[in-house]
């Protein structure tokens, strides 16, 4: 068996026990002021950011490392308005019944609604696909593998990826998505698997109380 070609480890920073500790508790403040916003301004976002953020979360770990994953950028008025039009339609249905009772019973301390104005107000919405195969250099259909956490992990990096940028975000994520894949333009390969939302907040934005209880270390966490 051939030895599989691997390159040195050059990259890798290691930092003092302090300078650690430090260092986590900094981006711990960071990520504690990232928040999900509703309240967003038209102001523009240069292109160059979100390409930025969209490579950080190209580097995330995937299976087989066969990065299962496609973003679509909009800053296409037109785009975000058929988004904005699709959305506003399934959510009509699913604030009139189609959520259940209990669903819309836990939505309530958050205020949403069917009305989704910030799809076309942001400067940019990220559309996130995921997919089941991939394409060899010859063309040829390949299987990828644990897709759907594989493009979890790199959700979680592009959202982190943003706010580090200064940008605020929100998750939009209701079922169904799949007309996105008709809007975006993509294969039927692709799967709607999230819908980013990015810029900067507006000056009355807000956040509901209820989001601003994250549960304690204890509840999340066990050391053995």
């Amino acid at each position: 068996m051939q030895p599989h070609d691997h390159s040195p480890l050059t990259d890798f920073i290691e930092y003092p026990e302090e300078q650690m500790l430090t260092r986590s508790e900094e981006f711990l403040k960071t990520m504690q002021r990232r928040h999900s916003i509703r309240h967003f301004s038209d102001r523009p976002v240069d292109k160059a950011v979100i390409e930025n953020c969209i490579l950080t979360a190209g580097t995330a770990p995937s299976g087989a490392n066969h990065q299962p994953w496609h973003f679509a950028a909009i800053q296409s008025p037109e785009v975000k308005q058929q988004i904005r039009e699709q959305a506003e339609a399934h959510e009509r249905g699913f604030y009139n019944g189609r959520a259940g009772q209990q669903w819309l019973d836990d939505l309530k301390p958050l205020g949403t609604d069917a009305s989704k104005p910030y799809l076309e107000t942001a400067p940019w919405l990220i559309a996130v696909f995921s997919q089941k195969f991939g394409e060899t250099e010859t063309g040829e259909k390949s299987q990828n593998y644990y897709v759907h956490e594989s493009v979890g992990i790199a959700v979680g990096m592009l959202i982190t990826s943003l706010h580090n940028a200064g940008l605020a975000t929100l998750t939009h994520t209701p079922k169904p998505l799949n007309f996105l894949t008709e809007v975006c333009q993509r294969p039927d390969n692709d799967r709607a698997y999230m819908l980013i939302i990015a810029g900067y907040p507006t000056e009355n934005a807000t956040i509901p109380a209820h989001a601003m209880q994250k549960k304690s270390l204890s509840e999340i966490a066990s050391f053995l």
